[in-house]
């Protein structure tokens, strides 16, 4: 190796579908890396010429067309430099997860996919084939061997290249984000590195897709199993790693580790989610209906660091029962945001409503049917704004609201996009207090009065759910871990009757969930595309008492 090796990872935010606007990119980086900084090869994430995931798009004969016709654009546009891109290759009638390595008009490598995830979020297998040959090529003296994502997780792949002969290792990824999932691709990755001790160069997308966020955090890792570079989370850019030959084969010179805080992380993975969302889909901003309560506060803080305040309007909305501390609390979170902020009184419209169905409703006594008709009245105005102005409703309501159904069906879950609806309620006190930790703008006191829907007198969450603190345990080890009751009772010291009370809220409510808005996914088991249960269903969990 006569002189150092430079790799430029790619963090590329893309655009699912859009192969024009994707390659446009691909080109434009290439030949940044190669004229601003030299690079010997610049390396882009997984299906970077598509996004992921393109689902099925991949069935469309024309979409793979027009990826095969953007590849050879690739091809043709870049000279100077190595191009490692994915994209979707169609070969002999059976479509591969692969990646190419292109330099100066001729392929140097092709890679498809070993290990196809069907786990989770990820249903590779209903697309692609699995390849099983290694790939590994020779770049400035060095062999370098590629896998992609999935690959990282199990030691065949990358054992077959080292085999081959690879002294490198490059993994390109499309690997979204969930709390410490970095901490977790790292253990994975030096469990590789261990069993075959050749550096790794971890190459992940950035920016939102739908429910599905991705965080970046690509690294280069030793042969020791030491970081040795990390490119900041959420931060699109090319990040340079140079390489050079030292007494124990190739060594990774030291760059930049950017540190990870675990509060932080899901913080940016919600402003990004929302950010992407609204920016790709071409809403003209966020509608968020403001209650005075944390959940809405911190649902328009997100929006407010998303998009810019001038593109946010919080509307208050208070009935009879809102206090007015709610309305003094609203009113400041706006103002300490610069957000636009408007009042809209139901009151009147709730009861010419309860008017027209005064017949209908004679003799039976006043229940939560009343306060879902002002939940409604709340949607109808939200949505009118929305059709009006073309910016997006943001919805508010959090994980633990939507296991157990503590949400109102086309009241507070109407809307096009649900922030927090990954997020259990005791994360989002801890995730406003981090807010505010950047600059107050959540009222202290929104952080430390209980919780209330405010939709009839004296009303507090607590007079229908488990304090938040025995909720959210128990829903985590049902909802996420699939734990039987017994075993939740025994690791939380919760009662089998509440936890069977939350199991069957948790069951009756899965028709309002498959309505709901989708939302940024931060747990390792979100609801939609992780969590699919039948509405219709004759099991019953066993009693075991």
């Amino acid at each position: 190796m006569p002189r150092e090796l430079t790799l430029a990872l790619a963090q590329m935010d893309c655009l699912v579908g859009d192969i024009t606007g994707n390659v446009d990119k691909i080109i434009e980086l290439s030949a940044t890396a190669r004229r601003e900084h030299g690079a010997d090869l610049v390396v882009f994430p997984e299906l970077a010429l598509t996004g992921y995931p393109p689902e099925d798009l991949l069935m469309r004969p024309e979409f793979i067309e027009r990826c095969e016709a953007g590849l050879e654009r690739i091809r043709r546009a870049v000279g100077g430099i190595a191009v490692l891109v994915g994209f979707p290759h169609l070969s002999k009638g059976e479509l591969y997860n692969a990646a190419a390595v292109l330099r100066d008009g001729e392929t140097l490598a092709l890679y498809h996919k070993h290990l196809l995830p069907n786990y989770s979020v990820f249903d590779e297998k209903r697309y692609f084939r699995a390849g099983n040959r290694p790939a590994v090529f020779e770049l400035a003296g060095v062999q370098v061997g590629l896998t992609v994502c999935e690959d990282i997780w199990g030691p065949a792949p990358m054992a077959q290249s080292v085999r081959a002969g690879a002294q490198l290792m490059v993994n390109i990824n499309a690997s979204p984000f969930h709390v410490d999932k970095q901490a977790e691709r790292e253990a994975v990755i030096r469990e590789r590195v261990s069993a075959s001790p050749v550096p790794v160069v971890y190459v992940n997308m950035v920016g939102g897709q739908d429910e599905l966020v991705f965080d970046g955090g690509s690294l280069v890792m030793d042969a020791q199993g030491r970081i040795s570079q990390r490119a900041p989370a959420f931060e699109e850019g090319l990040y340079l790693a140079r390489f050079r030959q030292g007494r124990s084969g190739l060594e990774p010179i030291p760059g930049e580790v950017a540190q990870i805080d675990s509060v932080a992380s899901v913080y940016q993975a919600l402003v990004t989610g929302v950010r992407d969302y609204i920016g790709k889909n071409r809403f003209a901003g966020a509608i968020v209906g403001l209650s005075g309560g944390v959940d809405s506060a911190l649902t328009v803080a997100v929006a407010a660091d998303a998009l810019g305040a001038e593109r946010v309007h919080a509307v208050m909305m208070p009935s009879p029962y809102t206090a007015d501390m709610s309305l003094e609390d609203a009113r400041a979170e706006a103002e300490a945001l610069g957000v636009r902020y408007s009042v809209i009184p139901i009151a009147d419209m709730a009861a010419s409503i309860e008017k027209a169905l005064a017949e209908q409703f004679a003799g039976k006594p006043r229940d939560t049917t009343e306060e879902n008709i002002q939940a409604r009245v709340r949607g109808v105005l939200l949505m009118a704004l929305s059709n009006k102005t073309g910016k997006l409703v943001l919805t508010t309501g959090n994980k633990t609201e939507m296991a157990v159904g503590y949400a109102t069906l086309y009241g507070d879950m109407a809307g096009g996009f649900a922030v927090i609806k990954d997020v259990p309620k005791l994360l989002v006190y801890t995730l406003s207090r981090y807010r505010n930790g950047l600059s107050q703008v959540i009222p202290e006191r929104v952080l430390t009065r209980a919780p209330s829907a405010e939709l009839r007198p004296d009303q507090t969450d607590q007079d229908s759910l488990p304090p938040y603190e025995v909720l959210d345990a128990i829903l985590e080890l049902y909802v996420e871990q699939d734990r039987s009751a017994e075993d939740i009772a025994r690791a939380t010291g919760a009662s089998l009757k509440t936890i069977r009370e939350v199991i069957g809220m948790v069951t009756r409510n899965e028709y309002k969930r498959r309505q709901a808005a989708p939302g940024v996914r931060i747990s390792q088991r979100a609801f939609g595309r992780d969590r699919r249960y039948p509405i219709t269903s004759g099991f019953k969990e066993p009693r075991g008492d």
